[in-house]
């Protein structure tokens, strides 16, 4: 990196409301990459912390033991869900796109951006009441016209609202798009964490930029939080602290004793409010230098350790997928096959909020991208679904029903592609009449998803009626036999069950390749939920079949209006009012 940080004249501790950055940066040659391997680690961090958000170290220690991976299954809940965490960390960087990808962007504009895409109540934020919600206090004094940074500043709100955790768990988005640059990153976070807090919590939430910035071009833990430190005032308490963790790992092995340290010196009892910056930073800091980088090891500390897990094992998880890259992430268990880069962004824009890990890792590439002048990057023609970066499937998985069990597997291959490096492996065995191999995506809401408890899903379908659906497949030369493909689209039935919807046959024979062009028929209303692919053969075979990509465009020809008993044709609107009645 080559520039200045321009402050007007003040030290870089004192921060303005308007500061210019200038600078030249070239982009790391495997940004994309880093950047997805950070979203990774956000998921999964976020994914593996949730089910035990608020319990203590006792607890944990008790009914689970050390938390190596995920826990969904044992305590009876779904492993991907909508989450703040999740939600804010993407959502509030559409900042920058909306306001023009420009520096100088305000924590006015951020602020607006809450107003822009929360729906009051129901998406995003934990609606707890004024003075009880730090974010849902700062969304009402916007909402009444007043300016972010006044909207989450300690005059206003008060001391221990104000530093509560919020603004830390929200602002890894910007640590990705300032790759090597922490200078930007600061004042980028400072600007978006005061529009909700102020004081120690804007510190907490500019040390994670800091270090996930400078991640991209340095690995030493030590050296990264260095960095870090150097941009918040050495008389504040993430200062001292951070401080004094890092004196305790120099001189104690054992992170369970310097858990306790933490805990006597920096725990819940010390800082008021309902979720603290102070204590679970700290654990942030603690895992990191006892994780010795280890992705596992990291992620297994920060949440044994308990309290707001899924905050904080998301901050630990992305810092350590953007340093260690991908490679870090899949040394260790398959933390990647289980969620399958899903995610869930439920706002007003309900046609944004059914999405996966990469095409949020490219939104947040190409901000980065257009932040130094460069032109964004769209795989296979901008494919909706084009497997470009290693290891992704994109939501895409085998279907577990009693037809098609065990047939399918899904995996992320080099080449197979027309006019890119990498697809999606379909391989598959004894397919025979009855037994069908079918891998899918989400385009709405999943019957898991339905009934999840916990923040608002707010959801439109991405696919409709009336579009027209490409996909290039190809089956590999080692096939022994030909076998039938088909492009399919589940829909929700009048009972909320799922059907499949299905283009014209297609036989591929073995080397042989085929584009397949089909419209999704009419619906009758219902949401189209699900796109997928499906492998038939008369006679007992196995092989493989390769995904170049699949994607749609174009505009609907869908009809909409209440159907059938059940209210799955309004879940398929996003509903950003105060009553809705349907009538007859």
């Amino acid at each position: 990196m080559i520039g200045t940080w321009v402050t007007n004249g003040l030290p870089h501790s004192v921060h303005p409301d308007k500061i210019k950055l200038e600078f030249e940066m070239a982009l790391p040659s495997d940004y994309n990459e880093r950047v997805y391997a950070g979203v990774l680690g956000k998921l999964i961090g976020v994914y593996l912390g949730r089910p035990i958000e608020g319990w203590t170290y006792d607890k944990i220690m008790s009914e689970l033991g050390e938390i190596n991976y995920y826990v969904h299954q044992k305590l009876g809940v779904p492993l991907v869900v909508s989450d703040d965490d999740i939600s804010g960390t993407f959502i509030f960087l559409r900042t920058l796109p909306d306001y023009g990808n420009s520096f100088e962007v305000t924590a006015a504009q951020i602020g607006q951006t809450w107003l822009n895409y929360l729906i009051e109540k129901k998406t995003v934020l934990w609606w707890g009441g004024m003075g009880n919600s730090t974010e849902h206090t700062a969304y009402l004094r916007l909402k009444n016209g007043m300016s972010a940074p006044a909207s989450g500043s300690i005059e206003v709100n008060g001391k221990v609202v104000a530093e509560q955790i919020g603004s830390q768990i929200f602002i890894d988005g910007w640590g990705m798009i300032s790759p090597g640059n922490p200078e930007q990153a600061v004042e980028l976070a400072r600007k978006a964490s005061s529009v909700s807090h102020d004081g120690e919590a804007i510190y907490g939430a500019q040390v994670v930029a800091a270090i996930e910035a400078q991640a991209f071009v340095e690995s030493d833990l030590n050296r990264l939080l260095d960095t870090a430190v150097s941009f918040i005032p050495k008389d504040s308490v993430i200062y001292r602290m951070i401080g004094d963790i890092r004196e305790w790992h120099s001189a104690e092995n054992d992170w369970r004793i310097a858990r306790e340290k933490i805990a006597s010196n920096y725990g819940y009892d010390k800082y008021g409010g309902n979720c603290h910056m102070v204590p679970n930073h700290a654990l942030i800091i603690h895992a990191l230098l006892y994780g010795d980088g280890d992705f596992q090891k990291s992620l297994m500390i920060v949440n044994t350790c308990g309290w707001d897990t899924d905050c904080n094992s998301g901050n630990v998880g992305c810092i350590l997928g953007i340093r260690n890259g991908l490679e870090g992430i899949d040394n260790g268990p398959d933390w990647r096959g289980p969620i399958a880069d899903r995610l869930y962004l439920p706002t007003a824009d309900g046609g944004r909020c059914i999405t996966d890990a990469v095409h949020e890792s490219m939104e947040v590439v190409n901000i980065g991208r257009k932040l130094q002048g460069e032109k964004s990057v769209h795989f296979k023609n901008g494919a909706r679904f084009h497997f470009e970066l290693p290891g992704s499937t994109q939501g895409f998985q085998a279907e577990d029903s009693a037809a098609a069990s065990g047939v399918a597997t899904v995996e992320n291959v080099l080449g197979h592609s027309m006019n890119g490096n990498r697809s999606l492996a379909i391989h598959y065995q004894n397919l025979t009449i009855g037994r069908a191999a079918r891998i899918s995506t989400p385009t709405f809401l999943t019957p898991e998803a339905l009934s999840m408890k916990g923040y608002d899903l707010c959801a439109s379908p991405t696919l409709y009626p009336g579009q027209p659906i490409e996909a290039i497949l190809s089956a590999d030369s080692a096939n022994k036999q030909p076998v039938i493909c088909r492009v399919y689209a589940g829909v929700y039935d009048k009972d909320s069950n799922l059907i499949n919807l299905y283009s014209s046959e297609t036989i591929l024979a073995p080397g042989s390749s085929d584009k397949i062009n089909w419209i999704v028929p009419d619906t009758g209303g219902f949401p189209v939920a699900s796109v997928g692919v499906e492998l038939t053969s008369k006679t007992p075979v196995g092989g493989s079949v390769y995904l170049d990509y699949l994607t749609w465009s174009g505009v609907p020809t869908a009809t909409f209006g209440p159907t059938g008993s059940g209210n799955i044709w309004r879940r398929a609107f996003v509903e950003g009012i105060d009553q809705f009645h349907a009538g007859h």
